[in-house]
């Protein structure tokens, strides 16, 4: 009995270890930098959060936390063309992949489990749409401005 209880607890303990994927998922996001910093306790990673969006619109919920992989050399480039979208306001398309089970397990690579693997920019005037219209006027579409006098509030709860 104490033999199979043994057994038991090894293949629960190695089971977990045998079904580690580096790429659990596959995908792309797309929306604009809200931050990105390179930051850690013992490893530093560059670590970034965007809000996505969806036909133009921001879309509520929370933003999409990702890391760039701290084993990978190759991703230079990758974190300045983000450091600039930040800035600039730049809407993005990040490509990543996400790790599962014991591959991210101290943090080491980065401090979330999404790795950005290429950015593709889609929209440079995404945050600015009025800057290259020529002239100080413009035009916004779909804003709506709500003005609350308290008085007449209060002057039509009290009929």
């Amino acid at each position: 009995m104490k033999r199979f209880l043994y057994l038991c607890l090894m293949v629960a303990v190695l089971m977990p270890l045998t079904s580690c994927k580096e790429n659990y998922s596959v995908g792309e996001k797309v929306g604009n930098l809200i931050e990105f910093t390179k930051k850690g306790v013992i490893w530093d990673s560059w670590e970034g959060r965007m809000n996505l969006t969806q036909t133009g619109m921001n879309t509520s919920g929370a933003p999409f936390q990702f890391s760039f992989d701290n084993d990978r050399n190759d991703q230079d480039s990758l974190v300045q063309i983000l450091y600039q979208a930040q800035v600039e306001g730049w809407k993005v398309k990040l490509k990543y992949h996400e790790v599962w089970g014991f591959k991210n397990v101290f943090n080491n690579r980065g401090e979330t489990d999404y790795f950005i693997d290429d950015v593709e920019i889609l929209d440079k005037d995404f945050a600015n749409p009025l800057r290259n219209m020529g002239g100080t006027q413009g035009h916004v579409v779909d804003t709506v401005w709500v003005v609350v006098d308290k008085a007449e509030m209060l002057k039509h709860m009290h009929k």
